[in-house]
């Protein structure tokens, strides 16, 4: 018998796995001269609220960590450099009826194999809107909801998400859909969810970064092995990203109980080694970490600014 033992066997490579978001960040920012490990939110015990009616007869949001375009910003565009000053701070909502440019130069996402050019890939309004018309979900709130990816767990937990859980309420809310897409993104999103939940409103978080999302202990989870930035299905592809909030639908009706996590079977390519990129320190010379520190230190004056202001 030819090959090695894996060929033989069948095996995929050990890196065909879940990205290790957490142990990257921390070596990343360790590397670039950051030295305290930053502490993701853990939890054990999750908040569990099953569905009140059907699906068929719910009112459904969207919570997003994407950003309004504001051509004021900078580059906000497709392959557009991590850009702070594009950051928002305060809880914001949209008019689902309306069409938004939502976009995602803010966050961390994976620049190297996503492109940003769908806004499908991150924002499924246009699909919860195609469920709600098709008669799978009763009705789309009149308002979605954007959450501020901040590194603060105690702004998160006692500001952001109690404004958004009074959003909800006020929108009589019965089912949020989450979609996170940087590493802080997946951490918010899981907050948010545990405090809806715990108010009586049912949650699914849609996402990428299964290791962020599972250690924060959600009620449901649909995980997609997909690079950051395509928490709602690959880009251009309208088939996936129904298939991708199908499947959110599923596992909201379905989940046995809290920490229930569904995968989705769509593969993001053949070739499993876009895995080993995104902040991945033993791919960068020691120019590159130093670039990436000054150019971290400088997004953080601008984000301070915009904050300030």
């Amino acid at each position: 018998m030819q090959g090695s033992p894996d060929d033989q066997l069948g095996f995929a490579p050990d890196y065909d796995s879940p990205v290790p978001y957490m142990q990257r960040t921390r070596d990343y920012y360790t590397a670039i001269g950051y030295t305290t490990p930053y502490r993701w939110a853990h939890y054990v015990d999750t908040p569990f609220q099953p569905l009140k009616k059907s699906l068929t007869q719910s009112r459904v949001t969207i919570i997003t960590t994407a950003a309004p375009y504001d051509p004021a910003k900078g580059d906000q565009g497709p392959g557009a450099a991590y850009n702070g000053g594009a950051k928002f701070y305060n809880v914001y909502d949209g008019d689902t009826s309306k069409q938004h440019d939502l976009r995602i130069s803010h966050i961390g996402y994976d620049r190297k194999h996503t492109t940003a050019t769908d806004s499908g890939t991150w924002f499924p309004l246009p699909q919860l809107l195609k469920a709600a018309a098709g008669g799978r979900i009763g009705e789309v709130a009149p308002r979605f909801f954007g959450a501020p990816t901040n590194r603060s767990h105690r702004v998160t937990i006692g500001v952001d998400a109690p404004e958004i859980l009074a959003r909800c309420l006020a929108d009589k809310v019965d089912v949020a859909v989450l979609v996170p897409n940087c590493p802080v993104c997946h951490q918010t999103s899981a907050l948010v969810a545990r405090q809806l939940e715990a108010n009586g409103i049912s949650t699914v978080v849609m996402g990428c970064a299964k290791d962020i999302v599972e250690h924060a202990a959600v009620p449901r989870f649909l995980f997609s092995d997909f690079p950051l930035g395509n928490s709602a299905g690959r880009p251009h592809d309208i088939e996936s990203q129904a298939l991708t909030l199908e499947l959110a639908l599923e596992l909201l009706e379905h989940a046995p109980g809290a920490r229930t996590t569904m995968q989705s079977p769509l593969r993001w390519s053949e070739d499993a080694s876009w895995k080993l990129d995104y902040n991945n320190i033993s791919q960068m010379s020691q120019d590159e970490l130093a670039r990436r520190r000054s150019e971290f230190e400088k997004q953080k004056e601008i984000a301070r600014g915009n904050r300030a202001a």
